[in-house]
């Protein structure tokens, strides 16, 4: 028998959507065939500690208190790609004392399977660090994670290549402060209600408020405000709501359209994981529409330089049957009720496959970065 590879898949975080990833990584543990792997799972707590089960994994994955839950650590340093473990019988001694030790059956992380959704997970931070471990990891790299969590930017750079996204206006925190009524008048003058708020770096639509008039629109600012220093003011858009799912490196293909159709006015947090929002696999989209939308997604994926999966959320105008790119998001929900693999399956890929594929991507990416040269030596035919 083949030698199992062995899988952290790594959950939780310092993040409003601490709980969603919860239930993205019981997906993906599930998923994860153990004649081919060995799945080690890393739960990253609301403090940002690291711990690994020494109760039940099932248990540990709905997150569940695990008292005898073994404290460990990830050094960046690409000669160990181990987790060490905290000795309890010496923690409390000086952080100089050796109190870490190399934890039996995780040496050598083949991969990582990052399902950590929002901030400290889905914004580069922790691609960073697997980075600099020289561990291979599921999804987009760092600048790609980057750039695809700070709508504003992930904005920007849609524009910049060309792709229809809906007007915006950033918001700093300090600016808010300092010229509310500057600001209000500013957002006015470029945008009509009703308006949409959010966080720039938040997902789950967490913060997220739509406004219809000038008296609620401070109100929403400030909600955002609870979750970044910078906040988008999004034009309103009488659309249906349209996402699409891609996978691959280089040659990255979109899956069939799925349409949402929300339980409450907009797609927000409760109606995305508390009721029952309606998903329509696959979007009745005429032929045309279809392609249109599995063309965008992928200029998406592209312009940001992302890897392994996404899902580009679009719009399609209910007036002219117009799609625009809403945004992208790098780690995609992974629970049962999620999009992402629910459009897969719906082409032709089930969950298992597809976790299979993402793995192989992830080491397929790894092993196109080791050959590349990371010392300088002049030919000597230069002069």
């Amino acid at each position: 028998m083949a030698k199992r590879l062995k899988v952290g898949v790594l959950f939780g975080g310092r993040s409003a959507e601490h709980e969603v990833s919860l239930r993205s990584a019981a997906t993906v543990c599930a998923a994860l065939d153990r004649d081919k792997y060995e799945v080690i799972p890393i739960k990253i707590g609301r403090d940002g500690s690291w711990q690994l089960p020494a109760a039940t994994e099932h248990a540990f994955l709905r997150g569940v208190a695990d008292e005898e839950a073994r404290q460990i650590a990830l050094l960046a340093d690409p000669t160990i790609k181990q987790l060490l473990v905290r000795d309890p019988r010496r923690a409390g001694e000086s952080v100089g004392r050796a109190r870490w030790r190399h934890q039996a059956g995780t040496e050598q992380l083949d991969v990582v399977f990052p399902v950590l959704h929002g901030t400290y997970g889905e914004d580069g931070t922790i691609q960073g660090l697997l980075e600099l471990a020289g561990i291979p990891y599921v999804g987009a790299g760092v600048l790609a994670s980057a750039v695809s969590m700070d709508k504003a930017l992930m904005k920007s750079l849609f524009r910049d290549q060309g792709l229809p996204v809906p007007a915006w206006k950033v918001i700093l925190r300090f600016e808010w402060e300092r010229n509310g009524q500057d600001i209000l008048r500013a957002i006015e003058a470029a945008l009509s209600y009703p308006v949409f708020v959010k966080p720039a770096n938040s997902g789950s639509s967490v913060g997220v408020s739509k406004v219809r008039a000038r008296e609620d629109l401070a109100s929403a600012l400030g909600e955002a405000f609870r979750y970044d220093r910078k906040a988008l003011v999004e034009q309103g858009v009488n659309a249906r709501e349209i996402e699409v799912s891609v996978l691959g490196n280089d040659d990255p293909q979109a899956s069939l359209p799925g349409e949402i159709l929300p339980s409450r006015e907009f797609y927000d947090y409760q109606a995305k994981y508390v009721d029952d929002s309606e998903l329509v696999i696959p979007a009745p989209l005429d032929a045309e529409t279809t392609r249109r939308a599995q063309e965008l997604a992928v200029q998406a994926f592209r312009a940001v330089d992302a890897a392994g999966m996404a899902r580009v959320d679009l719009f399609l105008t209910r007036t002219d049957c117009q799609l625009y790119v809403n945004e992208i998001n790098t780690i995609p929900g992974f629970t049962s009720i999620s999009m992402y693999p629910k459009l897969w399956e719906a082409s032709g890929v089930p969950i298992g496959r597809l976790v299979d594929h993402l793995i192989a991507l992830a080491l397929d990416r790894a092993t196109g970065r080791a050959k590349q040269e990371t010392r300088y030596s002049p030919h000597s035919t230069l002069s």
